[in-house]
């Protein structure tokens, strides 16, 4: 149970800290916050505590190509943030986000086995 407090104490911290610098002269470093590997480390842990080291390293490449729908994300906010409504934006961004983690995670699963 103090586990589960503490994973939830991190959030919390995480969204506090992202929105002190969304206030800030240096508001674009709220980006870079979410970025920080808060749940990576909680994850990974528990990863290696479960299934060991050649888990964890399978979960850490997983990571790495987890990037290409973040970076399919960021690149529809970047070119639809001026030309529509901001929940549009975001809900097509997720959208798009959502279609490239779901074929990451077939890609994955087909290559993987």
């Amino acid at each position: 149970m103090l586990g589960l407090f503490f994973k939830c104490l991190l959030g919390a911290a995480v969204v506090l800290l992202i929105s002190i610098l969304s206030k800030s002269k240096a508001f674009y470093i709220a980006g870079l916050v979410p970025l920080f590997p808060t749940f990576a480390l909680i994850a990974h842990v528990i990863v290696f505590q479960q299934k060991g080291a050649e888990a964890l390293q399978k979960t850490a490449l997983f990571g790495l190509w987890s990037l290409i729908p973040y970076a399919v994300y960021l690149l529809m906010v970047y070119v639809l943030a001026t030309k529509m409504p901001m929940w549009s934006c975001l809900g097509l961004a997720t959208a798009c986000w959502i279609v490239a983690a779901t074929g990451l995670i077939y890609g994955w699963q087909m290559f993987q086995h």
